[in-house]
């Protein structure tokens, strides 16, 4: 595992498999989602002070390479790290793990943006102070 600005510990739920027995694939992405939410309320961004200052914050990619499958009960952490793609966009380096034996389980890049009140770019101050170009 490399270094990461920011981890979260989960843990797979039985209602997250499919009939395979395996995490299915679309809940990978709220797992990545939920940790985006909590290392920017972490680091002092908070979704809801943005809506009501008509900032929204929004996914225009996501890339994910699936490596290894969870079942339900794995304990697993989700590493991210965030950076500069351009001057109006930014992106999650995301990885999950599989707590066990760290076997890759996802490699992710969601590539984001904000909108600001007339639904233009624009990435508000606190957001650009935690990236690095």
């Amino acid at each position: 595992m490399q270094q990461y600005q920011f981890t979260l510990e989960m843990t797979v739920r039985d209602y997250e498999c499919d009939m395979q027995g395996i995490v299915n694939n679309s809940v990978y992405q709220n797992y990545l989602e939920h940790v985006r939410h909590e290392y920017l309320k972490a680091a002092g961004v908070d979704f809801s002070e943005y809506t009501r200052r008509g900032i929204n914050l929004v996914v225009v990619r996501a890339e994910l390479d699936y490596k290894h499958p969870l079942t339900s009960g794995d304990s697993f952490v989700v590493g991210l790290n965030l950076c500069r793609e351009s001057p109006l966009r930014f992106a999650f380096y995301q990885n999950i793990y599989r707590l066990a034996d760290k076997k890759p389980v996802v490699n992710a890049k969601i590539i984001g943006t904000a909108l600001n009140q007339r639904g233009r770019p624009e990435i508000p101050a606190e957001l650009d102070r935690l990236m690095a170009l």
